[in-house]
């Protein structure tokens, strides 16, 4: 037998094997054994061999949810919470937490405490929300971690302590929490309330960037383009803004706009920059927006055209972006000064 042919016949038997799972697990669900009915809600939720069905997968987590199956009561709460498959009901996203929680299951505890944390479907009520994740927490549960850490950062209920989110973005990020290493990357990054550490920031953000995290390629890219604790090396800077721009990342892509444009690195090469500004403005994008706005004002790359210049500015203005704000302004004020005064 040729390794092609020994490969087909291993293919075979995987596939015939999958069928042979999806056929027990619908038998089994059918039969209304809970934890089948939630893990065919599983199979439907993800699309996995078959088509995606919110409404199916639904379905099959109530009927587990009924059962008292905690993992199903989860699911099914953060269907009502995304109106997917169902209508959007927080209130019974936080009755179907609040089931999972009183089994003792961490992550009910962690999503009633962002629903505590928010005020969706419940009253808002930080110290509430600080229960709930610190229960989760102290059951291992990585998201309530990174909960903590959002809670000190931004004051919710306990007084500002970027130390001490820090702290439990650390604790976050040991447990395998991609964004708190981002989170915890920036406090160091910018040094509020912390002590600045570019290194370690770098660290946290390179933790990702290498597995092709893009928000963290964008991060070690802005280290490079602004020299925080390495040496400035624009091409470095190119390198990883351009590997998060590939994933269609658009503030990415708003930052290859910004280096050719400027020639950092590259000769400067203004169509390029607008090739780049385009890509991000198509996804709303409102500094690419403001940043076109600018070429078209000035004529950098394209002929001047005031018109296509405010249009840029205004819609970044909506989202607004600062910059866009002060230059709609300047040049409305431009085109009102050149209308004719009527006595």
């Amino acid at each position: 037998m040729s390794k092609i042919e020994e490969l087909l016949k291993q293919q075979q038997e995987i596939t015939a094997a999958i069928q042979a799972e999806y056929a027990r697990s619908k038998a089994e669900a059918d039969k209304g054994e809970a934890q089948a009915q939630y893990e065919w809600g599983v199979i439907h939720y993800k699309g996995q061999g078959v088509p995606q069905n919110f409404a199916e997968a639904s379905r099959c987590f109530k009927l587990a949810a009924a059962q008292g199956n905690a993992l199903a009561q989860i699911a099914l709460g953060g269907m009502y919470e995304q109106a997917q498959g169902v209508a959007k009901d927080a209130v019974e996203a936080v009755r179907l937490y609040q089931l999972a929680a009183a089994q003792g299951h961490a992550v009910g505890h962690c999503r009633l405490g962002l629903m505590y944390e928010s005020g969706q479907g419940v009253k808002q009520d930080y110290q509430e929300a600080i229960r709930h994740f610190k229960w989760a927490a102290q059951h291992g549960d990585a998201n309530a971690h990174y909960a903590m850490g959002n809670v000190y950062e931004n004051h919710h209920g306990v007084e500002q302590d970027n130390a001490e989110a820090v702290r439990w973005f650390k604790l976050a990020a040991g447990l395998g929490h991609e964004d708190a290493h981002i989170r915890m990357g920036l406090l160091l990054e910018q040094g509020h309330g912390v002590r600045q550490d570019y290194a370690e920031a770098m660290r946290c953000f390179m933790v990702l960037a290498a597995k092709g995290h893009a928000q963290a390629q964008i991060q070690v890219g802005t280290m490079y383009d602004q020299g925080f604790g390495v040496k400035q090396d624009y091409l470095q800077a190119k390198r990883w803004f351009s590997l998060a721009a590939a994933q269609n990342d658009p503030v990415a892509q708003t930052k290859m706009g910004l280096i050719y444009a400027n020639g950092k690195g590259v000769p400067q090469n203004y169509a390029e920059g607008i090739r780049w500004y385009k890509l991000a403005a198509a996804q709303d994008n409102a500094a690419a927006m403001s940043n076109l706005g600018f070429m078209f004002e000035h004529g950098l790359g394209v002929d001047i055209d005031e018109a296509q210049a405010l249009q840029y500015f205004n819609k970044a203005a909506r989202k607004g972006d600062p910059n866009a704000i002060k230059n709609r302004d300047i040049i409305e004020a431009r085109i009102a000064a050149r209308q004719p005064h009527t006595p």
